[in-house]
């Protein structure tokens, strides 16, 4: 059969409405800024935006939604998902939240920028949640305007489709569509605003539930909502856990520890550094949500954080993300703590998520070495290779990258020569190249043990060690010539991006260290949470 005779117009895609009407509601409909008590969401409409239009289309999500691809051409694509025009079944809400935010209790946050439209599903049975980024104010927007400006948008669109070509589990993106009107920010909240061009985001997603959906419940004394979003939560998104009861709500726990210990893992392969790890930028799926203040270690640092708003503390740099995540699934712990009665259970799981982490990790580390067994002294290998990464600016992306070319037959020192692209300015001095060339003999002597051609090698490494990946000053290059109308930036990114970890002809730019002036250039070292 054609498969083509199965894709779907715009206008004929069925669309459901389960979220909200599964569980409780805001009465009130007037849109104001407001606490919203005893309610999962509440009913908004997003802002029409006549001077709309399309930058760019997710041709792969399109496809996952069992759209046409003529259809991201047409006014009414558009239209709907600028927010500008609604699809007869669309209901749009936004839903309410807490969380902690930067280790605090910040109280009701909410959708304040994000407007749902409905869900849909697809072929295979699943559901995919529709949600308008940028499409104006909600109850919860507090004192911003619900709007977001074209440079954020672009790389929350491009983030997530590559964050999805990586392997890593994330929300997707539909679409990035330009609004036609300006936006007020202030970068740096320095007292510098400027007018930017908008745009609206469409993200899509099984579940935009987060952490901070449970513990504003919880926080509340709202038990009994937490018990219905929770026993909506396993019904939708966990159904092969059975009915709700004491038992399935601590396997729920147990599963939600263990994907985001998996999801810990993928983000030290890559060099993904998320900026805002607050508990309600937590997916309870086990997603990469919320693109804000993200970047990608450049040279390696596990101190590094792309967020302006966290230069101080640092809490959410590279190297403590694993911990953070362990510390807002202790808030989600608390928060389901009423539908459990005992801390033993929920205790017990947080300690298998270290341990799961730890394993994930290592077994991680031998997959980007090359390693197809596993060996008593694999885990000092690894740690000896990060420690050898502060001793000289070296790009993890591309030290992993050429690491597979290194054989066994070579010398240590013929084997760093591989290595070269991988360090900034002179490379390593005297002494780090030394503990380099020791490591790398250490290294060799390790792959003896595998018996594998150093061909079928390379092809297993490059399988996991990216080659091309979202550095922060690609983005912003991209960004630069979209604010000035030339989008062309944006889809060489998005096309090269979707096959990561293959050398693509002509796209060699696109792999490159970070140049010297991106060290200290808003957007390429340092971010914000304006958007």
């Amino acid at each position: 059969m054609n498969k083509a005779l199965n894709l779907k117009t715009l206008d004929s895609l069925a669309i459901g409405a389960e979220f909200v009407s599964g569980l409780p509601g805001d009465p009130v409909t007037d849109n104001y800024t407001r606490q919203v008590p005893s309610a999962c969401y509440s009913f908004v409409n997003p802002v029409a935006f006549p001077k709309a239009r399309l930058i760019a289309c997710s041709e792969d999500m399109l496809a996952t939604l069992g759209l046409d691809p003529t259809e991201c051409g047409t006014d009414l694509f558009t239209q709907v998902f600028s927010g500008t025009r609604l699809l007869s079944d669309m209901r749009p809400h936004a839903c309410c939240y807490g969380g902690h935010q930067f280790g605090h209790w910040a109280g009701q946050l909410g959708d304040g920028r994000a407007i749902n439209l409905g869900e849909v599903t697809s072929a295979d049975g699943q559901h995919w949640a529709l949600q308008l980024k940028g499409a104006g104010p909600t109850p919860y927007s507090r004192s911003a305007d619900g709007l977001a400006v074209l440079r954020s948008s672009i790389r929350e669109f491009l983030c997530s489709e590559a964050m999805h070509h990586l392997g890593i589990p994330t929300t997707r993106a539909l679409s990035l569509i330009g609004t036609g009107e300006s936006v007020v920010r202030d970068m740096f909240y320095d007292g510098h605003p400027k007018r930017e061009p908008g745009a609206v985001v469409c993200r899509v997603a099984p579940s935009f539930v987060r952490f901070g959906s449970f513990e504003i419940f919880a926080a509340r004394k709202e038990h009994d909502i937490l018990k219905q979003l929770a026993d909506f939560t396993i019904a939708r998104d966990f159904p092969h856990l059975g009915q709700p009861g004491k038992d399935t709500y601590q396997a729920w726990f147990r599963e939600i520890c263990l994907r985001t210990a998996d999801l810990m893992v993928h983000w030290m392969r890559v060099g993904f550094v998320h900026g805002v790890m607050n508990t309600d930028n937590m997916s309870i799926t086990g997603l990469t949500i919320d693109y804000g203040p993200y970047g990608w270690l450049e040279s390696y640092d596990p101190d590094w954080t792309p967020n302006t708003t966290d230069f101080e503390g640092r809490r959410y740099r590279f190297g403590n993300q694993p911990m953070i995540a362990l510390w807002n699934l202790v808030q989600l712990a608390n928060a389901i703590y009423p539908l459990i009665g005992e801390t033993g259970p929920l205790e017990s799981v947080l300690e298998e998520y270290k341990k799961h982490y730890e394993n994930g990790w290592l077994d991680m580390m031998r997959a980007k070495l090359g390693f197809a067994t596993a060996q008593p002294g694999d885990e000092a290998l690894a740690l000896d290779l990060v420690g050898l990464f502060r001793l000289a600016e070296t790009d993890m992306t591309l030290f992993f990258r050429h690491l597979g070319e290194v054989v066994e037959a070579e010398t240590p020192e013929q084997a760093m020569a591989h290595l070269a692209p991988a360090f900034y300015g002179e490379g390593p001095g005297n002494d780090a190249r030394l503990a380099f060339e020791q490591w790398l003999g250490r290294y060799q002597a390790r792959l003896q043990q595998e018996h594998s051609p150093d061909d079928a090698r390379l092809a297993a490494m490059n399988r996991v060690n990216p080659l091309y990946v979202l550095r922060n000053y690609l983005a912003q290059l991209a960004i630069d010539k979209s604010e000035q109308g030339d989008h062309s930036g944006v889809h060489e990114l998005m096309e090269v991006l979707k096959n990561p970890y293959t050398e693509q002809a002509g796209k060699a730019h696109l792999a490159g260290k970070r140049p010297d002036w991106a060290r200290t250039r808003p957007g390429c070292s340092m971010l914000s949470c304006s958007s």
